[in-house]
């Protein structure tokens, strides 16, 4: 049979058994071993699935996955999250929408030291919609602006979307983990332009607050995010200078917050071994659809599948601006049904020849592939930021995909934003070296 034939029917039976609720990293690993032995021979797909999952597991630069995790553990700990809420509240509040600012403000701040999206909304959440609701904030813009706010999580550094697009395109994490910096930011003040204009267009969503703080109260404040300001210097500084890589700043990151928790005396060993079983479980699942991954990328090439799509897309009399918005599409549409990891495990093996023959960035499209994972985090019907805050506030799914859909538009302003602009993610990297 023809390879491109195999191939095509394979990526129909991963679609599939991704539809019947078969875990991506087994239907990954399961289609790509299937492939490899109809168009080669088992003998060959056996060793090829072995070493894949050998090598992923015991790869010195993957252990930077679980050093970032535990790191947003360890600052979930420390009580950091309580800190920078509190001290954006005090800078923010008095803005209309203060509270709801401040809560975006914080998720900039925890996502800094914590690589996960859902990991920075569930936090912040717990923080930040008690105190939204006691102040009569309207549950949409409460909900959603916390939403969208975690995830920040995913493309501030430091991000595991960046460590996994790294792993897969074979891109240097350092650059990428640096490149997602000023999108970060911007994006962040994206989020609260769309809360300024929300409150100024309906300002019983956000009732003013008129309490009036000081400088001297606010300057004072800052001494609850010592830790997180001082442990991002540590990982994105040394990064950025040259004195660590990625390995070793996520190991130095790590080590200095369970140095804090240790002087702040929030540490026993129940939370210890709640710490280390969480950054495991959520180790292992990335591992397993990176092992997965492997497999499947082998197969794809075999079928010649990116090959063909990369030379027919060449060939098409379009502007590969064009190109680029085709593929951010297909990224929407399967963010309703996919998680970040699995979107961009999925598409980058097909995709990735796509964009380099189109002369692209690889570190640029890093950014905009993230901001486009983060999208899917909070696109109905799947998206996971959106199922944590009902959880976590109690509140229909409804209502919190009414309120997260908006900024949706933020993040697809900031896409095109680097898009005419490439220089806002390339900037900081090519300053690297």
């Amino acid at each position: 049979m023809d390879p491109l034939m195999i191939g095509s029917a394979g990526i129909g039976v991963l679609f599939l058994l991704l539809l019947i609720g078969m875990p991506i990293g087994y239907t990954l690993a399961f289609v790509g071993f299937g492939g490899i032995s109809l168009i080669i021979d088992p003998a060959v797909a056996l060793p090829t699935l072995v070493k894949s999952f050998y090598s992923t597991f015991t790869t010195y630069s993957f252990t930077v996955i679980p050093l970032f995790i535990i790191m947003g553990e360890l600052a979930t700990i420390c009580g950091l999250s309580q800190g920078i809420f509190e001290v954006a509240d005090k800078w923010l509040r008095r803005l209309p929408g203060g509270l709801a600012i401040a809560s975006i403000g914080a998720c900039a701040g925890f996502a800094a030291i914590c690589g996960s999206s859902v990991a920075t909304a569930a936090t912040l959440g717990r923080v930040a919609l008690p105190e939204m609701k006691r102040y009569g904030y309207d549950r949409q813009l409460a909900t959603g602006c916390v939403a969208a706010g975690g995830t920040l999580g995913f493309l501030i550094p430091p991000s595991i979307g960046f460590v996994v697009y790294g792993i897969l395109t074979e891109q240097s994490i350092g650059k990428l983990l640096i490149s997602g910096f000023l999108p970060g930011i911007l994006l962040a003040v994206t989020f609260v332009a769309i809360i300024v204009v929300w409150v100024k267009l309906v300002p019983e969503a956000a009732p003013a607050s008129f309490k009036k703080v000081s400088l001297k109260e606010k300057l004072l404040s800052l001494k609850k995010v010592w830790e997180l300001m001082t442990g991002f210097m540590i990982v994105m500084g040394g990064l950025y200078l040259g004195f660590f890589t990625p390995t070793e700043a996520a190991g130095v990151g790590a080590f200095f917050l369970f140095c804090v928790t240790l002087l702040k005396r929030r540490l026993d060993w129940a939370r210890l071994k709640l710490a280390m079983q969480e950054t495991a479980k959520i180790s292992i699942m990335i591992f397993m659809i990176l092992a997965g991954a492997y497999v499947f990328t082998y197969f794809m090439a075999l079928s010649m599948i990116p090959m063909r799509l990369a030379d027919w897309l060449g060939s098409l009399a379009f502007s590969r601006y064009i190109i680029l918005a085709i593929i951010l599409l297909g990224y929407i549409v399967l963010g309703c049904f996919l998680d970040a990891t699995s979107m961009m495990v999925l598409t980058l093996p097909v995709i990735f020849p796509t964009v380099l023959k189109l002369g692209f960035d690889p570190i640029w499209f890093g950014v905009i592939s993230v901001l486009m994972m983060e999208a899917g985090l909070i696109t109905p019907p799947l998206g996971l930021n959106v199922f944590v805050i009902s959880g976590v506030a109690d509140v229909p799914i409804e209502s919190v995909f009414r309120g997260s859909i908006y900024f949706l538009l933020a993040i697809f302003a900031v896409v095109i934003l680097i898009t005419i602009f490439p220089q806002i993610a390339t900037v900081l990297p090519n300053m690297m070296g």
